[in-house]
This record gives C-alpha cells, sequence and structure tokens, in this order.
C-alpha cells in the first residue's frame, strides 16, 4: 500500500492538476480572511471552503491516470487498493492545505472573540481549527468519492453533482461539516474553544463508508 501511495502522489505532483485547486483555496481565503479578524471565524472560513477543495481533489486523483495505466495498477495490485489510494493521496492534500491555511489564518487573525475583548489562546483556537479542517476534509473527501468514478462516469453529471454534495454537506442540518464549522462561529460570539470531537468521530465514519463503496465498486468495474 505504502508503494501506491507513493506512485498516486507523485502521479498528482507531477500532473500538477492540483493548481487549479490550490489557487481557488488561497483566492476564496484571500477574500474571506482579513489580518485582524476574529480567529475563530476566519477558521470557520478556512475549513469550510477546504470541503469542496477536497471533494476537487478526489476527482483529479481517481481520474489522473490513462484508462491504460489504471488497467496495469489494479491487475498488479487489485482495483480495490490501486482506488483506496488515490483517495488517501487526494485526502493527504486537502489535510496538508487545511494546514497550512489554519497556520496563517491563526497568526494573521485577531486572538479574540467577536466582541473583541475577550482573549482566546491562539494554540486552542488553532487545535480548534485544525480539528474543524479535518472535519471538512473528510466530509469533502466522501463527496469526491461518490460523485467520481466509478459511481459516476460522466463529467457533466458528476460535476454538477459534485458541486450539489458538497452544498448540501455544508449547510444540511446534522452535518459534521456544519456542526464543526458552526462551532466555531459560534465559539467565537462567545469566547470559547469548541473541541468539535464528535463530529470528527461521524466525518471519519462517513468518508471510510463512502470509500468502502467506491471500492468495492472499482473492483467490480474492472473485473
Amino acid at each position: 500500500m505504502t508503494a501506491l501511495f507513493r506512485y498516486q502522489t507523485a502521479l498528482l505532483l507531477r500532473s500538477r492538476r492540483w493548481l487549479p485547486p490550490l489557487v481557488l483555496y488561497a483566492a476564496v481565503l484571500a477574500v474571506g480572511v482579513q489580518g485582524g479578524q476574529p480567529v475563530l471565524d476566519s477558521l470557520g472560513w478556512a475549513a469550510a471552503t477546504l470541503l469542496p477543495v477536497a471533494a476537487w481533489l478526489v476527482r483529479i486523483c481517481v481520474t489522473g491516470e490513462p484508462p491504460a495505466a489504471r488497467g496495469c495498477v489494479s491487475a498488479a495490485r487489485g482495483p480495490a487498493r490501486a482506488h483506496l489510494a488515490c483517495v488517501l493521496v487526494a485526502l493527504a492534500a486537502a489535510v496538508v492545505l487545511g494546514a497550512a491555511a489554519t497556520a496563517v489564518v491563526t497568526v494573521i487573525s485577531d486572538p479574540a472573540a467577536s466582541d473583541r475583548a475577550t482573549r482566546v489562546s491562539p494554540l486552542a483556537v488553532g487545535g480548534s481549527g485544525l480539528l474543524a479542517v479535518l472535519v471538512c476534509a473528510l466530509l469533502g473527501t466522501a463527496v469526491g468519492a461518490l460523485t467520481s468514478w466509478p459511481l459516476l462516469r460522466s463529467p457533466g453529471r458528476a460535476l454538477p453533482a459534485l458541486l450539489l454534495a458538497a452544498l448540501f454537506a455544508l449547510v444540511t442540518a446534522g452535518s459534521p461539516a456544519r456542526a464543526a464549522v458552526s462551532g466555531l462561529v459560534t465559539g467565537s460570539r462567545s469566547g470559547t474553544v469548541p473541541l468539535p470531537l464528535l463530529p470528527l468521530g461521524a466525518a471519519v465514519l462517513i468518508a471510510g463508508a463512502a470509500t468502502a463503496a467506491a471500492c468495492r465498486l472499482s473492483s467490480r468495474r474492472s473485473a
């Protein structure tokens, strides 16, 4: 599995298909995050906007190989393991982006609540922001796994489905991503630092189930 992960990572980096989602994420952060703003609000923005980027990265990774190359890798290592490596590389890339954004946002933002009077610990809010980023990266991974090959083959269907699913994952009641982001925003109003462990646990289960379904279907369609 380690060799597959390294192979897919090298494939992603060499393709430079990661540049558009990186540029998009940086641009959205530049619009929504300004230096001196309350840190928890800014971290909520950074986490929320990562979700569609993570889904996009999954689509990039699972469609990055030519069919012949995908067939060779699947024959050598198994289609399910090959597909799993693609999804894990995308998740890792999303987490790296989110962690970098969290660090930058924590440094440039005001370590205070929305009232600008209640101070919060930068270390604590940074940790909370990282957990929220992980929740959104996992949910984005689930969205990408369910709206890309092998479940949806046609780009005309897959891309609108990806965008709609990412939107629903952010706004639907009960969504772990919404809970994590709302926790940061609410914490900014009250001056408390949330710890979104329940949303994180739910996100792990959802991402695991979505990835397992995609990997199982990849085995059937590659047979």
